[in-house]
């Protein structure tokens, strides 16, 4: 007898499997590409000096990684310069956009720079940014912070900007100041626009300290790429390309974390864990209450 028939609810099939076949369809459809153009490659229908077989690339990875190690320091080197300019682009970003949201006098003298900066393309400051900072990181970390600068400056005053009004109000109701309506209301409800650029940030900021090591450096996975690309070891320069990849998907998984960690009220199963944590605080404060008053009576009695 089916489960439909003799009214038992169907078991639910694991998450696991859940998962297998939701990236299934994915799966094949990278495991058919790669085989195509290894296929391609077999058969010289490709340049293997421009475009290597996956197998080259595969071999280069290996080298790059654990025969020589040589890119980790280029590695880390590069991802020193990105996260560091993000974390200035960041902060100058926040703070101007606070001041913006707060006045709208400071906001009407800062907007157009920030635009004139955004508009400008990140490679043609590049060589001025070289000049003012030297050739050594401060360069890289500079560029860094200018190209992450605008998102964040902008995501963060327009979700500053568009609080709920009838929210405004009820806070108005209460007899809340500016200020508690600002950190209570405002930018709770910002936080999901402030990670949204913050993503944003992030991979631009990869994008220009790569660009800036592109133009001068001695170390860093621009750098790496650069030499292997002149000297046509095209397999190598893909795998330094690929971990430039991995890079980007570090720095915006991490984003990604901090923002399921931090606006916690748009997931209903944090939302209830964080109530369960809380009447449990309460209920163990409530007990040490009810001990502390008995010990009292106790000694009065």
């Amino acid at each position: 007898m089916s489960d439909l028939t003799s009214g038992r609810i169907p078991a639910r099939p694991p998450r696991v499997s859940m998962l297998f076949f939701g990236f299934l369809p994915h799966i094949l459809l990278f495991s058919a590409l790669i085989g195509a153009w290894e296929a391609a490659g077999a058969f010289g229908l490709l340049n293997e000096f421009l475009v290597p077989r996956p197998s080259t690339v595969l071999k280069s990875i290996i080298t790059l990684y654990f025969v020589n190690g040589s890119i980790y320091r280029h590695f880390f080197v590069t991802l020193y310069e990105a996260v560091a300019g993000f974390l200035i682009g960041a902060m100058v970003g926040i703070s101007l956009a606070v001041g913006s949201a707060l006045s709208e006098n400071f906001r009407r003298y800062v907007a157009p720079y920030a635009i004139v900066l955004n508009v400008t393309p990140g490679l043609a400051l590049t060589p001025i940014v070289i000049a003012w900072f030297g050739f050594g990181i401060s360069s890289k970390i500079a560029l860094a912070a200018i190209i992450s600068f605008f998102p964040v400056f902008v995501n963060t005053l327009t979700g500053l900007m568009r609080s709920d009004p009838d929210r405004n109000e009820m806070f108005r109701s209460l007899g809340a100041t500016s200020y508690q309506t600002f950190i209570k209301l405002r930018i709770p409800d910002a936080l999901p626009v402030v990670f949204a650029g913050l993503k944003i940030g992030m991979t631009t900021a990869l994008v220009g300290a790569i660009v800036a090591e592109f133009a001068q450096a001695t170390e860093g996975v621009g750098v790496l790429m650069q030499r292997y690309s002149f000297a046509l070891n095209m397999g190598a320069a893909i795998a330094t390309l690929l971990s430039m990849s991995l890079m980007g998907l570090l720095l915006f998984f991490l984003m990604e974390f901090l923002d399921d960690r931090f606006v916690f009220w748009r997931s209903d199963s944090r939302m209830a864990a964080r109530a369960r944590r809380k009447a449990k605080a309460w209920a163990r404060k409530q007990a040490v209450t009810s001990n502390n008053n008995t010990v009292q009576i106790r000694r009065k009695q």
